[in-house]
């Protein structure tokens, strides 16, 4: 696996991602009318691509196949964070993170889906509140949830930079990193 930032030819292949996500992985937490309100299968790519160009966003590779997607803004919002469905449980998400909650934000906020959301209390995310979005009169239930940082994200991003020094695509560096991370 070979995290890189986003790169605006990402996109396309983004959207799918984000789409099939929802409506395999989101499935067992929400009703089919709740997943076709989240992701309809039509986003304003110029819109997500200026979002993702305006933060810091990265994704996950697995040879040429993107795997996963996040961003966070300066502020501290983790704005998204999604895994392919074939690649869930396999440390992704959690290498993505790792590099986002490195920003120079005391605070991460997210809005965490039923699903992620024991993703991130393993995190050390706390709920703040539950909250009910409407989307096209539908209602779904998610977490503002947020976590203080501490000396351990800054950690975790020097042993990501200092594994990446010898090459990114240095398949020794994945499997290091991997090892380290406990994934």
């Amino acid at each position: 696996m070979i995290i890189r930032e986003y790169r605006p030819e990402d996109c396309k292949e983004i959207e799918k991602l984000f789409y099939d996500t929802v409506h395999t992985v989101n499935a067992r937490d929400y009703t089919e009318a709740q997943l076709a309100v989240w992701a309809t299968g039509t986003v304003d790519s110029e819109v997500w691509d200026r979002s993702f160009r305006e933060h810091y966003t990265l994704v996950a590779l697995d040879d040429k196949l993107i795997i996963g997607f996040g961003d966070i803004d300066k502020s501290g919002y983790l704005d998204r964070l999604y895994v392919h469905k074939d690649y869930q449980r396999k440390g992704v998400a959690a290498a993505i993170c790792d590099r986002l909650e490195a920003v120079e934000a005391e605070t991460i906020i997210t809005h965490a889906s039923i699903t992620a959301r024991p993703f991130f209390e393993k995190r050390g995310y706390t709920v703040v509140r539950e909250q009910q979005v409407e989307r096209q009169g539908v209602i779904l239930k998610n977490y503002v949830m947020k976590k203080e940082k501490t000396a351990e994200a800054a950690n975790r991003m020097n042993t990501w930079e200092q594994a990446q020094s010898s090459g990114p695509n240095d398949e020794n560096n994945a499997r290091k990193i991997t090892k380290e991370h406990g994934k």
